[in-house]
């Protein structure tokens, strides 16, 4: 509030001076549902703005919140990196594509692995037509025919969700910062590559436990009672 209003933060209000203050064109104290705001408009040096999420239901406003906060984080990383690549699982696609030509030249089991991660890539695209409720294979088919013109001129083509086709996402304005995709295919392929490493097995904690042999015992005990050796009691 004091930067925005131009004002000094003070420890004691006696001995004020009109350089301390800070000043807006209007203040006023309104009610918003159930709670009341202090609302400071028209500040002389206000960069920031709030925003008041209102709904019927605790679960509403927390996902409107996540969304909104989503959507803020992505604009704050566009305006510090200014490099963006087409949305809407184009990239994704051309990165697919890519990955396809380059394991037809490699022999050996090298190239199912990157094959396989190829296919990974196309999860993007697939999600988010089933998020949208279209047919995922139909448009990933366009979407291959697309990326493999020889002139390169589909390399730019991602999802509709409005139509439930392909459009070319760059020219449409669906962009995603090019920091955020690197940290994603960074992370993901880090994550397998730390799963592959595991070559510990696996064992049941239930196996482990200090009463395991003691119920096996007891299980083998009771079938020597059944043996030639001991016969059974007769009424």
């Amino acid at each position: 509030m004091a930067k925005a209003t131009g004002a000094r933060m003070q420890t004691t209000v006696n001995n004020l001076d009109k350089a301390v203050l800070g000043t807006c064109e209007r203040f006023e104290e309104r009610q918003v549902g159930g709670e009341r705001y202090n609302l400071f408009t028209g500040c002389t040096r206000a960069r920031t703005a709030t925003i008041v999420l209102r709904g019927g239901s605790e679960q509403f406003i927390d996902e409107a919140e996540r969304s909104l906060h989503d959507a803020i984080m992505i604009v704050r990383r566009a305006l510090k990196h200014a490099h963006v690549v087409a949305g809407g699982g184009a990239i994704d696609m051309e990165l697919s594509r890519a990955l396809r030509d380059h394991a037809r030249s490699i022999p050996g089991k090298a190239q199912l692995f990157i094959n396989a991660y190829a296919k990974a890539l196309e999860a993007i695209p697939r999600q988010l037509c089933d998020n949208a409720g279209f047919d995922a294979t139909d448009v990933l088919n366009k979407l291959r025919q697309k990326h493999a013109l020889a002139d390169g001129s589909g390399k730019f083509y991602g999802v509709d969700v409005n139509t439930g086709g392909v459009v070319n996402t760059f020219d449409a304005f669906v962009w995603e910062p090019a920091l955020v995709k690197l940290n994603a295919v960074q992370s993901a392929t880090e994550a397998a590559c730390l799963i592959l490493s595991v070559d510990e097995t696996v064992k049941n904690p239930r196996s482990e436990a200090p009463d395991a042999s003691a119920m096996g015992g007891g299980r083998g005990g009771g079938m020597r009672g059944r043996g030639r050796g001991r016969g059974m009691m007769r009424r």
